[in-house]
């Protein structure tokens, strides 16, 4: 009979070992999730507050509610893209077009979401390092700034910890069904944002599944199986009705993406940390040391955060999400050819439970002598990491509010052109632009092509349509004979009007 071993973990749980393999067991009293809500109350106030709830929609939000919008047509749907964030968007957007109602409703929702995942971890590490890791989370900037928006990379993020965490108490405790629910939802959250996004931070955990015998169990492989396989059902079914079947959408969504492969994006990723919330293609200078310090204390604080794991004897509660955020981060650090800070939120979010434990026992650690010495530096380190995190917030949302501006004047500016719903609207910018005038948005080329130019005169010959260029590109030849209008730096080619019956 394999012996059993209990080393008491103060303030943690109770750590045994059977047979050699780890095993982690709550206390009777593992709540304390006052601090957690704490965190999520005031990261909900942080986004109201921070990004402007009047702020208008980017071009990937455009896209997803234009889905389920009730005042605008559907824009193309390409290869990447998965519906899981329209449908979250659609009790707001379905029935408004108010764009402040929708940010509060997803602040709402992404501070319940910050709060449920941080509960997942209850008993697998103190109340305040979970608190903590919620924190560290919850003030860089571009999870602040994608918490209210239409896009699914904050919601894989919370899907990742949230998920890892109730696979570990699943481990720990098999009668915890709680957990075991925890697991598949968490994976159908995943999948039903981004499918495979979902792929590469489960994949450490389908390789636990089959090594560690003790976590062999199928009820939690069925749970892992069943959250993934019913989240990406319908992106799997939309790949065979649209796309001519899933290898077919994934070489499309592979070529969209400049073409997966080995291809090395980590300077990419530095560039975008100054507050770009697209990177592509990704040139000029690496931000100051000020802007990038966080990004390479982080593996130095997970590295930290595992040793202090293996002295504690817990190894797995960190070395798991350890391993997550190390596949999560491979496809946007090694195998694409551009960068968006977004992408690597599960990596952040997997990456915060180390991290904080490695905080936290930076400042503990010491003799009582020196603590205070500990705890200052490490409060004066983390206080400039807020205050760069969020002057980078705030030139971000200078930034992307007058891109959106610009949008909807453009579109205001098509209305009164008469280029008015119901309308069809191409060339550059064409999505965005198309959705702040209710119109359609119509390509002949490129990643959103979804017209051809036959069709498009077709449609110019009964539906108000317009093409909008640069003035050193000049519109496409089909429309160098539309009626020009100078706008800004945009020139707009507005189709003659349809002729109506009479006229005819």
């Amino acid at each position: 009979m394999a012996k059993t071993l209990s080393v008491p973990v103060v303030g943690v749980v109770a750590t045994e070992y059977r047979g050699g393999m780890p095993t982690v067991r709550a206390p009777r009293h593992a709540g304390g999730h006052g601090w957690s809500a704490v965190v999520a109350v005031a990261f909900t106030v942080a986004q109201l507050v921070l990004v402007r709830p009047g702020m208008g929609l980017g071009w990937d939000e455009a896209v997803y509610v234009s889905q389920v919008s009730g005042h605008a047509p559907a824009a193309f749907f390409s290869a990447p893209r998965s519906r899981g964030i329209s449908l979250l968007a659609a009790p707001i957007a379905s029935w408004s077009s108010s764009t402040e109602l929708l940010r509060v409703y997803l602040a709402l929702l992404s501070g319940l979401g910050l709060f449920l995942a941080l509960r997942a971890w209850r008993g697998l590490f103190p109340v305040r390092v979970i608190a903590f890791a919620g924190a560290l989370f919850a003030t860089l900037w571009v999870t602040v700034f994608y918490g209210p928006e239409v896009m699914p990379n904050y919601w894989v993020a919370i899907g990742a910890l949230a998920g890892v965490g109730c696979f570990l108490r699943v481990g720990a405790d098999r009668r915890d069904r709680a957990a075991l629910w925890g697991v598949g939802a968490s994976a159908a959250l995943m999948a039903w944002m981004r499918p495979t996004d979902a792929v590469w931070v489960v994949l450490p955990l389908f390789l636990a599944l089959v090594c560690v015998r003790r976590w062999r169990r199928p009820r939690l492989v069925a749970a892992l199986a069943a959250g993934l396989g019913s989240g990406a059902l319908a992106w799997v079914a939309e790949a065979y009705v649209s796309f001519g079947g899933l290898g077919a959408r994934l070489a499309d969504a592979s070529r969209i993406q400049g073409g997966l492969g080995w291809n090395i994006a980590v300077l990419d990723q530095l560039r975008g940390l100054r507050g770009q919330t697209l990177c592509r293609p990704c040139t000029g200078a690496v931000p100051p040391p000020e802007l990038i310090a966080w990004w390479f204390a982080l593996p130095l604080l997970a590295a930290l955060g595992l040793v202090v794991a293996v002295r504690a004897r817990r190894t797995a509660c960190t070395l798991l999400p350890l391993a997550c955020a190390t596949t999560a981060g491979i496809p946007y650090l090694f195998m694409i050819g551009y960068a968006a800070p977004r992408f690597l939120l599960p990596f952040y979010a997997l990456l915060a439970i180390p991290v904080a434990d490695a905080l936290v026992h930076l400042v503990t650690a010491p003799r009582r002598a020196w603590r205070p010495v500990a705890a200052t530096l490490v409060a004066l380190a983390l206080a400039g990491h807020v205050a760069v995190q969020y002057a980078v917030l705030d030139d971000a949302v200078g930034r992307s509010t007058a891109g959106r501006e610009n949008w909807a004047a453009t579109a205001s500016e098509l209305n009164r052109l008469g280029v008015r719903p119901p309308c069809v609207v191409t060339g550059i910018e064409a999505q965005p632009v198309a959705f702040y005038a209710g119109c359609s948005s119509a390509q002949t080329q490129g990643h959103n092509a979804n017209s051809t130019r036959a069709d498009l005169l077709r449609t110019a010959r009964r539906t108000p349509t317009a093409s909008l260029a640069t003035a050193q590109d000049g519109p496409p030849e089909y429309a160098r004979d539309w009626p020009a209008h100078r706008f800004g730096d945009l020139r707009i080619h507005v189709a003659p009007a349809p002729r109506t019956a009479n006229q005819r």
